[in-house]
């Protein structure tokens, strides 16, 4: 499933309209939105192309690609609908910096691997790849945490989410690895493109 959207937000600066990215969304606005996610082991890379003062987020559950190439779940497809829906509305590739969030390991005792980690160093790995500045992140960690990000600017704000939602973000997730990807074979090799 594919799950994109231009939030086209106001013109007015003082009042920003603020849109939540859920897992496998992406967003972007060439005016000012405040685009939202709360993370645990997904992991949201936020671009940004300070000329243009647009931007936009995405939020990835998994690194690499799945067994459906074109779902914005996984790392590679999400990071190329992003770059490509930036641009399709004006932004220049390379004018792009990043900031990515998110890859805590709250899922522990679930899996064989810790899925936070594996977000974050693939995140790292396909900007170091495809040449887009990493200017700013806040990966890893035991907690979830709630990113707010600023399309005009670029400017973003991270707290860690209260404990009583903690188990809201960890119950989810768990959830969802049970049902949908707990069976699946998820290793093998990320190709960057």
């Amino acid at each position: 499933m594919i799950r994109v959207r231009h939030v086209s937000g106001t013109a007015d600066t003082r009042w920003k309209q603020s849109a939540r990215v859920y897992t496998g969304d992406v967003a972007t606005s060439t005016r000012p939105v405040v685009l939202e996610a709360v993370l645990g082991s997904c992991v949201a890379v936020c671009l940004h192309d300070p000329f243009l003062s647009a931007g936009g987020m995405n939020h990835i559950l998994l690194p690499g690609r799945g067994r459906d190439e074109r779902s914005t779940r996984f790392g590679q497809y999400a990071m190329e609908v992003l770059i490509n829906e930036l641009m399709k509305h004006g932004a220049d590739r390379r004018r792009l910096v990043a900031k990515a969030f998110g890859g805590a390991n709250v899922l522990r005792g679930l899996t064989k691997t810790a899925i936070g980690s594996d977000n974050a160093t693939f995140v790292r790995e396909f900007l170091s790849a495809e040449r887009i500045p990493l200017i700013a992140e806040r990966l890893g960690g035991k907690h979830p945490i709630e990113v707010h990000f600023y399309t005009d600017t670029g400017k973003a704000k991270v707290r860690c989410v209260n404990c009583a939602q903690c188990s809201n973000v960890v119950h989810a997730e768990s959830s969802y690895w049970r049902a949908h990807l707990r069976d699946r074979n998820l290793s093998g090799e990320i190709t960057l493109f």
